[in-house]
């Protein structure tokens, strides 16, 4: 029997109600289309990119995956003198259930660490979903890496200090990549930023039954997303690890982890045993369940306590792991 789903933070239950015309939990395969050509997408169009003349920002193809079309990348670097060595790169993977969504999408978050910590960014464009299923999206995601890791020096970058990171989507095939990049002995990250990471197709856990209907991004909108990227062997035998690392059998070998999810969210116990599996193989993984937090909370009220908080744990990571 399903229980009741945990309550929300008192703040971030408000902001939910002021953006809840806005937000429908239960996205289906007939409103993707009209969701990708929702306000949110001329907003982030408008972003200042330069964060007041930081950055330099340059769109640049690169090749993708063998046989597969030219990818887009969003590079951001610094304006500031070069420091002594060469910056640390934040490679982004962006969010939007496989199937929205664009190198855009969560950059400004990604931003404020290389403003904070003097980084390079980073960002992908990759094929979305149900028109590119697995292994486009991944596969366009690996393509981008390599090539960042080639042309570190280009950037100004080092391309022995690369953390990838992702929100939701974006989280899970941050995930994929890092199992990709240790299967196929591609270049090292030093590390693994996994914000609200969507890593199980099966969408069968407690949390995915609880927040049914409720919040962000519920249990109906996991079946879509996961669907449009799999087709009819979503929730089967035959899904790969690359497509849903919850599938992985050996999570042994994977760069340090931080992984971070709501209370009240579909995803909470998909990231709260993807963490522990860590641990279980012998990694490193740090996990934060945030109390009343809803899916994507901090990027939809991120004034309040809650996702103050989670940003300066972000950051925080991110200090410990460049200190190194």
């Amino acid at each position: 029997m399903t229980s009741q789903p945990p309550p929300f933070d008192p703040e971030l239950a408000a902001a939910l109600e002021l953006i809840k015309d806005m937000i429908q939990p239960g996205l289906s395969m007939e409103d993707v289309e009209a969701a990708r050509k929702g306000p949110g997408i001329e907003l982030l169009s408008q972003l200042d990119l330069t964060v007041g003349g930081a950055f330099e920002v340059e769109d640049r193809t690169v090749p993708g995956p063998e046989g597969s079309p030219e990818i887009s990348l969003l590079i951001c670097r610094p304006t500031s003198p070069a420091p002594d060595r060469p910056r640390p790169v934040v490679y982004h993977v962006h969010g939007g259930g496989m199937v929205l969504g664009d190198k855009r999408v969560g950059v400004d978050v990604i931003l404020d660490w290389a403003r904070e910590l003097d980084m390079a960014v980073v960002s992908v464009e990759y094929r979305l979903a149900p028109e590119h299923p697995h292994p486009a999206p991944v596969e366009d995601v690996y393509a981008g890496l390599l090539w960042t890791a080639e042309h570190a020096g280009e950037l100004g970058a080092d391309p022995e200090r690369i953390v990838i990171a992702g929100a939701s989507a974006g989280g899970g095939l941050t995930a994929a990549l890092a199992l990709l990049l240790r299967d196929r002995r591609g270049p090292r990250p030093i590390g693994q930023l996994l914000m609200c990471p969507m890593l199980d197709d099966r969408n069968d856990t407690p949390s995915s039954h609880q927040m049914a209907g409720v919040g962000v991004w519920d249990r109906t909108a996991n079946e879509t997303g996961w669907t449009a990227l799999l087709g009819e062997r979503r929730g089967g035998p035959d899904v790969s690890p690359y497509a849903a690392p919850a599938r992985a059998e050996d999570l042994s070998g994977l760069p340090p982890a931080f992984l971070d999810v709501g209370s009240a969210e579909t995803f909470r116990d998909e990231v709260v045993a993807y963490a522990s599996r860590i641990w279980q193989a012998g990694g490193v993984a740090e996990l934060h369940v945030w109390p009343g937090g809803f899916h994507g909370f901090d990027g939809f009220a991120p004034q309040a306590a809650l996702s103050k908080a989670a940003r300066a744990a972000h950051l925080d990571w991110l200090r410990r792991l460049l200190a190194e």
